[in-house]
């Protein structure tokens, strides 16, 4: 990844933050990554909603929870109808997974990985990004979305095989939500000019998101993220880091800027162009009409968010 010297902003320590007049969605909220974000974000006194299946954070009177299953095209629909985005300063998508050595598929048709990783966002976000901060004063910063991923790694994917229909392989597949993730940063840049979308690359930090593809609780898995958590930082040290990134005016006029697990503001991967953003938009679409078309069955999706 190669730093984007065109963005420079100064972070603060977290204790130096008031946060009173942040109200932030975090999807995928209630795990990993999401909920230190949520916790740090609460303890400086914004209102945060969680999203995502089971809720941990009862002791935290500053944060409430929607429960939603974000496998299901079907359920990002729903919570998108549910959530009052015009109230909202933020919006951060952290809900995702590795996918699983075999192919798996939701009730809706979907490969698991690309459903709960991307399109559950992308939903979300052509639904509530037009209204989003409505209500806030009009001479106030811009609402901003982060979008968690990996981008500025060089990943282009391929639009073409969103589901993985054609070829399936575990980490090619994931790569394909990279891709899309970071696709969907840039063409929200362009299409929503009343917010700021950034993305967000944490690199590796010791969380859940490796179980679907490494066995959850098995002896590669426990090897693999105790050497994480060993050589990488916790997800309370990222968050503490991101949190002033959340709300920095320095980015305020920088829609479409990429961070790393630093902070630091790195370029975009180069063969995004305009054309393959166009092409992940329209083949999003149309994946996300074929979805919604299904009635999914209540025990379809197994894999938690």
């Amino acid at each position: 990844m190669k730093k984007d010297t065109s963005v420079k902003w100064e972070p603060k320590d977290p204790s130096e933050l008031d946060l009173s007049n942040v109200r932030a969605a975090i999807f995928g909220g209630t795990g990993g990554l999401g909920r230190a974000i949520s916790r740090q974000l609460a303890e400086r006194g914004a209102d945060v909603l969680v999203v995502g299946r089971t809720f941990r954070d009862q002791d935290m009177e500053k944060i409430k929870f929607l429960k939603a299953d974000l496998s299901l095209v079907t359920e990002a629909d729903r919570v998108a109808n549910e959530i009052p985005a015009k109230y909202f300063t933020h919006f951060v998508f952290t809900t995702g997974i590795i996918a699983a050595p075999k192919r798996e598929e939701t009730a809706e048709g979907l490969e698991r990985d690309m459903a709960i990783s991307y399109l559950s966002r992308y939903v979300l976000m052509n639904q509530l990004a037009p209204h989003l901060g409505e209500s806030l004063p009009k001479d106030g910063p811009k609402p901003k979305v982060f979008i968690m991923g990996f981008p500025g790694s060089g990943q282009t994917g391929n639009p073409e095989d969103m589901n993985s229909e054609a070829s399936y392989g575990a980490i090619s597949t994931h790569m394909n939500t990279v891709a899309a993730n970071e696709a969907l940063v840039l063409d929200a840049t362009k299409r929503y000019p009343n917010i700021a979308t950034f993305g967000l690359n944490p690199g590796l930090i010791k969380t859940d998101i490796r179980n679907n593809y490494l066995g959850e609780g098995s002896i590669l898995s426990r090897t693999v993220e105790w050497i994480i958590g060993w050589t990488h930082q916790s997800p309370a040290d990222y968050a503490k880091k991101i949190c002033s990134l959340l709300v920095s005016p320095d980015i305020e006029g920088h829609s479409g800027a990429m961070f790393d697990c630093y902070g630091n503001a790195i370029l975009q991967s180069p063969g995004l162009t305009p054309e393959v953003v166009d092409n992940f938009m329209k083949n999003s679409k149309a994946l996300v009409v074929r979805a919604l078309a299904k009635k999914p069955d209540e025990t379809a999706s197994k894999v938690p968010v």
